[in-house]
């Protein structure tokens, strides 16, 4: 039910199609953002490969230092369990095919 105004009897009309126009320039132009936006975001600069790196690299050396304490530690116990004796190299642990190391002895010869 409208309410018609003596003054300004064309009230509604105008009203409703200011509201009209408001929202079809509101469409368009949140439209063309979204055309532009997808125009430009091709040539956005590519994300920081800094932080992968860094994990990565942070993840090598916890290994290193990890695998090198724990062959200390298992050097350690092979010398409390058998003094004096040279300690084996130590199996893989998480490696189960086949190992062999060849040992030969690589120094020069007494002249």
């Amino acid at each position: 039910m409208y309410v018609h105004c003596s003054i300004c009897p064309d009230m509604t009309t105008n009203f409703t199609s200011k509201l009209w126009t408001l929202y079809a320039n509101w469409l368009y132009t949140r439209w063309e953002k979204t055309y532009l936006w997808d125009l430009v975001e091709p040539y956005r600069r590519p994300r920081s490969f800094k932080p992968l790196v860094s994990i990565y690299i942070s993840a090598f050396y916890t290994g290193v230092i990890g695998s090198a304490i724990t062959e200390q530690l298992y050097k350690e116990k092979y010398w409390e369990d058998h003094p004096g004796e040279a300690v084996p190299l130590m199996q893989p642990k998480f490696y189960w095919g086949p190992w062999r190391v060849l040992r030969q002895d690589l120094s020069r010869p007494s002249e």
